[in-house]
């Protein structure tokens, strides 16, 4: 008797399951919860390829996922409890069964689930034939790295001439139709590593590398040359040049269009040759330059001066030579905005501005001579709408630039357009994947959009690339500081390396934090070391103390020592929290920058 009750009560419970899932049909509950699964699909899909492009942060995307997940069952409930009728919603138990177009609302909720079904294959298939198109392949294809050329001369201080030639392939390859080079920055960080060459065209993201050494014997130089699938080391040239050192700019061309032509795309222009070399074809004038630019790419002041003295002695054999006065400029600049003040920067940017005025004159058409006048107005004029002039021709005349990009990036944040900043910042580092300072840059755009996870991500980017960067924790601190976090931003700024930058750092670190004491005391620290050359960003902690009268005081006297910190302004997170204050508009209008709007770009 047992078993026959069993086998009646497990009867009646599959009649109720049975009657449960007919009832859920009727009531189109399965319809209801397809086409809202179908419609959140398609959604979540939408957002996350398109809000990429208009700079929504990743945590919207989220938050749709978590909420279409979270909307489903109250959906589901929904559709059992209520029945749609030409008088509109009503219970379910209030509407009469000879009443109910449920049938007629099923038929509607199908024709709907096929055409969101539709919508979908197309996305599908977009995502398939149009968002991984052939080109891309193609693309990825016809790309290169220049290593930088093996010194095999037996004299370590021949190795400006090996960096000098690689950098000059940069340029001559950059010179080919449809053809992706990677900049002198990250492809030089894999000097003499050639071990594992899939894994450097991973990081670099080329298909190709062009590899080789350099040896220089008196009037002669052997250039060896290999260009290498980085995907199996495979060879796809090869050829080893003998040739007198005044034929170099020769061997230059044929390695380009030996390359050109192994890659099977078109050359630009014909012939081709390097765009840096002394229009006299002079080899000293042209040794004199490979050395400036070794020490320049140091960056240190006493580097800088020396490159000075090479692109001097450069000019003085060639006073024709465009690209050694442009350099010059550059370099004269540089110098003057980081390391020099009072009289003796104002002289370096008069020597600065004669150069590039030089260059210009001697070359309209030379890019290099358009970005030292560009570097020269933004950062000695404060001319920032006339060095995006020049930045914007700069491209135009070479458009694989990624230096001149980066720039444009930069004065393009100076104007307050930091969505386009970012475009400009993310082509840039196309070309030069591991350049830790863009990074950093990149990071500081996010950072003033609110675009908290995506500035960490940069910033953290850059500090791998470059630990020791002196700037890099400082930026760290700040997007820790806008988190709110005191500890991460403490944590982060006690990592940097020593120096005025960590210092900075901790005092903008502790004034979020519970000690008032250590704060006030870690701002006058500050005051008393760098308040000369930092006005900038001591105007920046007081803003951060929401202290907004001694804020634009410090301000004041940054513009009064023409600070190159000023070019920050209009994306300095601390800084624009004030930008509806009337005195803040006043001060854009003074440095000539454009008044912010009431809402960030």
């Amino acid at each position: 008797m047992a078993g026959v009750y069993s086998g009646s009560g497990d009867c009646r419970r599959g009649v109720a399951v049975i009657r449960f899932l007919a009832e859920l049909r009727r009531r189109n509950v399965f319809r209801a919860g397809t086409l809202y699964a179908a419609v959140a699909w398609l959604v979540v899909q939408v957002a996350t390829q398109v809000f990429p492009f208009f700079g929504i942060a990743d945590w919207v995307v989220r938050l749709i996922v978590v909420a279409a997940a979270l909307g489903m069952p109250f959906l589901l409930a929904f559709a059992w409890y209520y029945e749609l009728t030409p008088e509109g919603l009503k219970l379910e138990r209030e509407v009469p069964r000879a009443a109910s177009i449920r049938l007629q609302t099923g038929r509607r909720l199908d024709y709907a689930i096929i055409a969101v079904l539709c919508v979908i294959v197309v996305v599908l298939l977009a995502n398939t034939l149009v968002r991984q198109p052939d080109g891309a392949a193609a693309d990825m294809e016809n790309s290169v790295a220049v290593l930088p050329l093996l010194n095999e001369s037996g004299d370590a201080g021949d190795q400006y001439f090996s960096d000098g030639l690689s950098e000059d392939l940069i340029s001559v390859l950059g010179q080919v139709t449809g053809l992706k080079v990677i900049g002198r920055n990250s492809a030089f960080r894999f000097r003499g590593d050639l071990s594992d060459s899939r894994g450097i065209g991973a990081k670099l993201g080329v298909a190709n590398l062009l590899e080789g050494t350099v040896r220089r014997q008196g009037d002669r130089v052997r250039i060896v040359a290999s260009l290498v699938s980085a995907s199996d080391s495979r060879v796809l040239w090869s050829q080893t040049y003998d040739r007198e050192l005044k034929d170099i700019f020769e061997v230059q061309s044929d390695i380009a269009r030996s390359v050109a032509a192994s890659l099977r795309t078109t050359l630009l222009g014909n012939p081709i040759g390097p765009t840096d070399n002394p229009p006299g074809g002079n080899l000293e004038a042209y040794n004199a330059y490979l050395q400036g630019n070794f020490y320049r790419a140091r960056s240190t002041e006493a580097d800088d001066r020396t490159a000075i003295g090479y692109y001097r002695e450069a000019v003085r054999i060639d006073p024709q030579y465009a690209s050694a006065h442009a350099a010059l400029s550059v370099t004269w600049t540089m110098l003057a905005g980081a390391f020099l003040d009072g009289r003796e920067m104002q002289q370096a940017y008069l020597d600065a501005r004669a150069s590039a005025q030089t260059a210009l004159l001697l070359n309209p058409d030379l890019a290099d001579a358009h970005i030292a006048r560009g570097v020269l107005l933004s950062w000695a004029d404060f001319d920032w709408h006339g060095a995006e002039a020049e930045f914007r021709r700069a491209l135009q005349l070479a458009p694989n630039d990624s230096y001149a990009m980066n720039l444009l990036a930069g004065v393009s944040a100076s104007l307050g357009r930091v969505e386009q900043a970012i475009a400009l910042k993310k082509r840039a580092l196309e070309r030069d994947p591991l350049h830790a300072t863009w990074f950093e840059g990149l990071a500081s755009y996010y950072s003033t959009l609110g675009r908290l996870d995506d500035a960490q991500r940069a910033i953290e980017k850059a500090i791998a690339l470059q630990p020791t960067g002196a700037s890099f924790h400082e930026t760290l601190a700040v997007v820790a500081i806008q988190r709110g976090d005191a500890q991460a931003a403490l944590r982060a700024a006690r990592s940097g390396p020593p120096g005025s930058w960590r210092d900075l750092a901790m005092a903008l670190a502790l004034q979020i934090g519970d000690d008032p004491a250590a704060a006030d005391a870690a701002l006058q620290d500050v005051i008393a070391k760098y308040g000369e050359g930092n006005a900038f960003q001591i105007a920046g902690i007081y803003a951060l103390r929401k202290q907004p009268d001694l804020m634009f005081e410090w301000l004041e006297r940054a513009w009064s020592n023409r600070d190159p910190g000023i070019s920050y302004l209009l994306y300095d997170p601390f800084l624009t929290a004030y930008r509806r204050d009337p005195r803040f508009a006043a001060f854009c209008r003074k440095v000539g920058l454009p008044p912010p709007s009431s809402t960030r770009q």
